[in-house]
């Protein structure tokens, strides 16, 4: 089964990545790989840190010749930041002025309560979402092996603060996404974005906002209703709201009219396929794939941390004082969505392992080829009940 873990401190040495679980013999693009990294720096809004940073991903392990061993991949991404801190962040000898002014919306406080750290600093460094270069670096790989099936992930923001780009049915292009500066494919919504990230910016502000993970390709029965942890909707959520900003989750469009003749998606039959009229459950029922696109939008909070920071206390002291001040985005919603499409990816290849995994890329292709042709058998249909030729 396909696992990760990370570790690594905001302005610690390095962030790094294990993904234990993929099979032998995977080809890895690692071109693509670090354009992927890349765009989560990206985005309108961000702040002077991707500036700073150039996220290389270096393997320490796992690969041979461009191609999966079998065993975990290794990968490490080297923080430039911390050579101006070296003094505060240094893993043995590090020390400084302790922070002790929590920040409305972070996990400073909770944070130093649970850990009992008197100084914040221990906290914030490793709750910041600079963590989510690894994450997406990881996330990179597992949207590799996700296309060994034909599945492919795209994501796309539909709302900054209070402009909200034209709904859309079907996935919009690639082109149009990368185009925009805040990967919005509307592009007058886009310019509106852009303007109103200009005024949080002057107003010493930040932004939330929407985004959207579509995911094409999918087969019937990824994922279970036979417990609750083995749900797909429950374990693509789970991954989703991991992200640090995020808020809620929702699966296409049944939560939106609450009336049930408009909720569902009817069965049609066409040209031999059996398909659905519409997509409103957001291609998850009962728990598990139905063959549709899964579309997710997730709402992300603003940044905690305010350039006019907000009433605090001073822990240390129980004077009030203005919320600590630490360098910061006014946006990440455009990051959001990199990241979202990454935490997709990642969650929908543990599933996919679980369902078609083997010891080699052949392997997998094997048991995913004889579970679709068995699929179509079972009610006596000359093909699957979802197109597979891609």
């Amino acid at each position: 089964m396909i696992r990760y873990l990370t570790a690594g401190e905001s302005h610690g040495p390095a962030l790094v990545g294990i993904i234990d679980g993929l099979p032998a013999g995977l080809r890895v693009d690692v071109e693509r790989l670090a354009r992927e990294v890349a765009s989560r720096q990206a985005g309108y809004g961000r702040g002077a840190r991707m500036k700073i940073e150039s996220d290389q991903v270096q393997f320490l392990a796992g690969l041979r010749g461009g191609m999966t061993l079998g065993s975990p991949v290794a990968l490490l991404i080297a923080n430039s930041d911390h050579a101006n801190v070296r003094a505060l962040m240094d893993p043995l000898t590090g020390a400084g002025p302790p922070i002790t002014r929590p920040r409305p919306g972070h996990a400073d406080y909770a944070g130093a309560l649970k850990y009992r750290h008197r100084d914040l600093r221990n906290v914030l460094e490793r709750a910041s979402a600079r963590e989510t270069a690894m994450r997406v670096a990881l996330g990179a790989l597992a949207r590799q092996y996700l296309g060994v099936f034909g599945v492919t992930i795209s994501g796309f923001v539909r709302q900054i603060g209070d402009v909200t780009a034209r709904s859309e049915e079907e996935e919009p292009d690639k082109e149009s996404i990368e185009r925009s500066p805040v990967r919005c494919p509307d592009a007058e919504a886009s310019a509106r974005m852009i303007a109103r990230i200009d005024a949080a910016k002057s107003e010493g502000d930040t932004l939330g906002g929407v985004f959207e993970v579509r995911v094409r390709h999918m087969p019937v029965g990824i994922g279970s209703n036979r417990q609750p942890s083995e749900r797909l909707d429950a374990r693509l959520a789970a991954a989703l709201m991991s992200i640090q900003t995020a808020k809620a989750v929702e699966f296409g469009a049944v939560a939106r009219d609450l009336v049930g003749s408009r909720s569902h998606d009817t069965f049609e039959q066409r040209d031999g396929w059996v398909v659905r009229g519409t997509n409103r459950a957001g291609g998850v029922e009962g728990g598990m794939s139905n063959g549709a696109d899964i579309a997710i939008r997730v709402k992300v909070k603003p940044i905690a941390t305010l350039m006019r920071p907000l009433a605090s206390v001073d822990l240390a002291t129980g004077a009030a004082a203005p919320a600590a001040v630490v360098r910061s985005d006014v946006c990440a919603v455009p990051a959001a969505s990199v990241i979202g499409e990454a935490m997709v990816c990642l969650a929908l290849a543990e599933a996919f392992s679980e369902k078609y995994g083997g010891d080699s890329v052949e392997e997998v292709v094997e048991h995913f080829e004889a579970s679709q042709s068995g699929a179509a058998r079972v009610f006596g249909e000359k093909k699957p009940t979802s197109p597979l030729e891609r």
